[in-house]
């Protein structure tokens, strides 16, 4: 299992958080989503098999939320 970090711009509002945590949960690979509202930071955990880091970025990049950088544990 790996784990990454991404930071994004400030968010908004919590229904940002729904809205990440949900399209992401629902992607295969994706083990956990948790968003932090207060940092603007999302933790995910994912199997590397099915998906790659930069796919998850990339999703949330779609949502509209843009990456300000990313860290790959």
């Amino acid at each position: 299992m790996k784990k990454a970090i991404y930071q994004l711009e400030p968010l908004s509002c919590p229904s940002c958080i729904k809205k990440i945590e949900t399209t992401l949960t629902k992607t295969e690979g994706i083990e956990s989503v948790k968003v932090m509202f207060n940092s603007s930071k999302v933790k995910a955990q994912f199997d590397e098999s099915k998906i790659q880091a930069g796919k998850i970025q990339e999703t949330i990049q779609k949502l509209g939320y843009p990456v300000l950088s990313s860290i790959l544990s």
